[in-house]
């Protein structure tokens, strides 16, 4: 019988669909009970046209916070009354909490990558970069890099749907983020691509080249790294991909993907902090409840977007501040 969940437990929860194989809900209780904290978390599988009624529930069941998955992402940034800076321009969001009524949307991928860089000694500030890539996760990381005070964000993408989604974000950080140049360049172009790499202080490989079917791939030549230059990729599986492993070659700073991950947390300036899930804690998770897991997080990939999920190990997530000061504080043994 389930001890923990009360008259007086708060309910957060996961949005979209599908969201059967979501191995957050498993993830969430297990560290929610682990933390002592009065709180539950549910997955529903809802549509895009039912999202209207998705915050009309939010509302009345007074829900704290919780995360939407694709395809609701859009949807549900034109549905909050409030978005944090990046995810309006981005115009998506993946996380949401509820302060007595009034939601605010935030969206993580930007933040937990650019505070991985300035954890690993990298700060932004000033900086000119290179990002390759201009899906969901490109675009957050480009936005965030303007908001942090990168000096100029050169996106390269191959010319599709996702091309005219950069060059969407370039129009909308001229405006936001006057102080930033940004450019957009087709990835075929390999001269331009070239001279942009031996002018840049970072290059981002925001793309899913490097990871599984695409691990032998990587779309800068070697013979560009040079030891000032940071190289980092938001790809974490495999841990170091082979772009990875030829920037350590060539003597240059490599952050790999795993990092981003663990960082992802929300802006500060809006006071969300992470509720931080570590090791020891995920290795309790997979020991006591392995079969919830399935295959859930393990095919979350850099620019296919997240459910703000499992990923099974150095996992952080984003809940309000609430979850750190919050009268929900319940008696229940801690797992052991």
């Amino acid at each position: 019988m389930e001890k923990r969940i009360s008259g007086h437990t708060g309910l957060m929860a996961l949005f979209g669909t599908p969201v059967g194989h979501s191995g957050s809900p498993a993830m969430y209780n297990f560290s929610f009970q682990h933390d002592g904290l009065d709180y539950a978390y549910m997955a529903f599988d809802v549509t895009e046209e039912e999202m209207p009624k998705v915050f009309e529930s939010i509302r009345l069941l007074n829900m704290r916070g919780g995360n939407f998955t694709m395809p609701c992402k859009n949807i549900a940034a034109q549905l909050v009354d409030k978005l944090s800076p990046a995810a309006e321009i981005i115009g998506a969001c993946n996380v949401f909490v509820n302060d007595d009524g009034v939601i605010t949307g935030h969206i993580t991928d930007g933040v937990g990558f650019v505070k991985n860089l300035e954890l690993n000694g990298v700060p932004v500030k000033d900086k000119k970069v290179v990002v390759l890539g201009a899906g969901g996760a490109a675009t957050a990381i480009q936005v965030q890099l303007a908001l942090d005070g990168a000096k100029e964000v050169n996106i390269f993408n191959i010319k599709d749907k996702f091309f005219e989604r950069a060059e969407g974000t370039k129009a909308k950080l001229a405006e936001k983020c006057p102080e930033c140049v940004v450019t957009v360049d087709d990835l075929d172009d390999k001269a331009k691509l070239e001279e942009a790499v031996k002018a840049c202080d970072i290059l981002v490989n925001a793309t899913i080249m490097g990871m599984k079917p695409h691990q032998d791939v990587t779309l800068v030549d070697k013979s560009l790294f040079r030891k000032d230059l940071v190289v980092a990729d938001t790809v974490y599986s495999p841990e170091k991909t082979k772009m990875i492993l030829e920037a350590e070659e060539a003597g240059c700073k490599a952050i790999g993907g795993v990092g981003m991950l663990q960082q992802q947390g929300a802006d500060t300036g809006v006071q969300i902090v992470a509720l931080r899930i570590g090791d020891d804690v995920v290795a309790l998770f997979l020991k006591e409840v392995p079969d919830e897991i399935g295959d859930a997080g393990l095919a979350v990939g850099a620019g296919a977007g997240n459910d703000g999920a499992l990923y099974l190990k150095d996992l952080q997530t984003v809940f309000p501040q609430c979850l750190k000061n919050d009268s929900r504080q319940i008696a229940a043994p801690k797992v052991k």
